[in-house]
């Protein structure tokens, strides 16, 4: 009789789903809560833990600082920074440091310590609406200086945030993981990603997509500013010496 191999075990893989993966914005928007739930599969119940990480539309982030000048303080040459996610949330089963290395996790972006912010390469000159607009980026040793302040203004606003234990294993191999958006939520698409960790390694990854998109007239005025910016500029124009106008026959006849 021929000898039969065994068959393999197969590798360890994760997957998850979101309760909702499209969020509607309205003038009473106050913020949503998504519950994202996931699985582990492992034949050989090996020890796993998942790092989800939620990222927002990236958009440049233009900054300045506060400087004195013969006692009057002024603001700086402005920094822009590219490729900052307007949100970012990481959330895992136990601190990302325990989970994997320094470097897998700066390979990854896991972790707000680890995310890529960078300003551009070489200092430009940029000209928008008649302005003349100097962007500094050769910033030498203030770059960290410049990206805590990012981090530092992101988190004030709820749209940066790290949770070691925003990861709970509900049953054995399920777990659920919480997204807090706020109100100032960024328009646009998001992306969860969910690894499972083995062994200080990233073994499977799962990627799900959520919008975040305007309701209603919102929308309706989100739409036209975005796709017809001066047909909406002379609308508005035209709306305010209406309404400059109308305010001056009635305080005329008062």
């Amino acid at each position: 009789m021929p000898y039969a191999a065994p068959p393999e075990t197969p590798p360890a893989a994760v997957s998850a789903a979101l309760t909702t993966t499209n969020v509607r914005v309205t003038s009473s928007f106050r913020g949503a809560r998504i519950v994202l739930y996931g699985a582990v599969f492992d034949p050989t119940a090996q020890p796993s833990d998942v790092v989800v990480i939620v990222r927002g539309p990236e958009a440049p982030l233009r900054m300045a600082r506060k400087t004195r000048v013969a006692g009057v303080w002024v603001n700086s040459r402005p920094v822009v920074f590219e490729g900052a996610p307007g949100f970012y949330m990481a959330a895992s089963t136990r601190p990302l440091g325990e989970i994997a290395s320094f470097g897998t996790l700066r390979r990854l972006g896991a972790g707000v310590d680890h995310l890529a912010i960078n300003a551009p390469l070489e200092e430009r000159t940029e000209t928008r609406y008649g302005v003349r607009d100097v962007v500094v980026s050769r910033l030498g040793q203030d770059y960290l200086d410049w990206r805590r302040a990012v981090v530092r203004l992101k988190e004030q606003s709820g749209l940066y945030a790290a949770d070691e234990q925003g990861v709970t294993f509900v049953d054995r191999g399920l777990f659920k993981a919480e997204i807090d958006l706020p109100t100032a939520a960024p328009i646009g698409v998001y992306t969860a990603e969910i690894f499972l960790f083995q062994n200080g390694q990233p073994v499977s990854r799962r990627m799900r997509g959520l919008t975040v998109e305007k309701a209603g007239i919102e929308r309706a005025l989100y739409l036209f500013a975005h796709n017809r910016p001066w047909s909406y500029g002379l609308v508005s124009v035209a709306i305010a010496l209406a309404a400059g106008w109308a305010a001056s026959v009635v305080f005329r006849r008062n």
